[in-house]
């Protein structure tokens, strides 16, 4: 099924406990499309870059079954760039420097042969954008999952509620639930977003898994114990690449299914932990996902026997 993903292509360097790297290839458009392109034969992405963005990224992203079409080459303009440095817990980091460059002026153009899209996936960028990528779609498609972050609620809070009353899944962490919600209990955050807009919603915490919430129904999803993370960068937008890939590889919205995307979407953010950047998700093996995600099966899966005890 059609998928189309909006986000960033962009320069990274980080330093995590393990080392640290000078400009490497991220932006929350290359996790997705990679992960995604695990379940789908072809992602569809809308993204921006500069002039400085080397020729063998995009060769790359094309050889993993993502159309290109839709990633604007601005000349004499450089790509997004951030650098961050993570602490010895890993769940907290530091910005270093952020450059906005060619998506200070992100105009998002979506190709003709874009407009078939079944599945849209919002990446993590400027909420006004998001809106307007959902505006400029002529018919709506049959899900709408958002990716969104604590800075845009600190500095756009009115415009992301706009934004959030348009999709049908919303995916954050538990500390940016808290803060949209106003409320520290996850549960009753849970409830007071849903009631912004989205029908679903994933919040995801880190090494401790992830919760997806519908109405009055809840599910978990563990996090696959790893003996090692060196870079938890793209953890989220892979997750949520091989949720909505997924998803659109069954063509299944039901939350019975959606219970499996989150299995799926946990095991290709368990990969992405596990080098610097995208270098693990590329070139990654249908074995090697097939044997991850029975891993996480086997985490979850017992037999108990319920006894009447009164």
């Amino acid at each position: 099924m059609s998928l189309l993903t909006i986000g960033t292509v962009a320069f990274d360097a980080l330093e995590t406990p393990f080392g640290k790297t000078d400009k490497i290839l991220g932006g929350s458009a290359t996790y997705i499309s990679l992960s995604a392109s695990n379940f789908v034969k072809k992602v569809n992405i809308v993204s921006v870059v500069g002039e400085d963005f080397p020729q063998e990224y995009i060769t790359m992203l094309e050889e993993h079954g993502v159309n290109t079409k839709g990633l604007q080459v601005k000349k004499g303009e450089k790509t997004f760039f951030w650098s961050g440095k993570y602490h010895n817990d890993m769940n907290a980091r530091d910005t270093i420097d952020t450059q906005l460059n060619v998506l200070e002026n992100f105009d998002p153009i979506i190709p003709e042969d874009y407009q078939d899209c079944k599945y849209l996936m919002l990446g993590n960028l400027v909420p006004v954008v998001q809106k307007m990528v959902i505006e400029r779609m002529r018919s709506r498609p049959k899900l709408i999952v958002m990716d969104t972050m604590n800075f845009w609620m600190d500095m756009m809070m009115p415009q992301l509620k706009e934004t959030l009353k348009l999709v049908d899944v919303l995916s954050i962490n538990d500390e940016e639930a808290r803060q949209l919600a106003e409320d520290y209990s996850l549960v009753k955050a849970a409830k007071k977003i849903m009631a912004m807009g989205p029908k679903y919603l994933i919040i995801k915490k880190g090494e401790h898994g992830a919760l997806l919430f519908h109405e009055n129904d809840v599910f978990f999803a563990p996090a696959l114990p790893l003996e090692d993370v060196f870079d938890p960068t793209g953890a989220g937008d892979t997750f949520a690449g091989g949720f909505i890939g997924y998803l659109a590889a069954t063509d299944d919205i039901s939350f019975d299914n959606m219970k499996r995307a989150l299995i799926h979407g946990s095991a290709l953010a368990s990969f992405a932990v596990e080098k610097f950047g995208t270098e693990r998700m590329v070139g990654l093996t249908e074995e090697e996902v097939e044997e991850r995600i029975q891993q996480f099966v086997d985490l979850v899966q017992f037999d108990i026997k319920v006894e009447n005890t009164l």
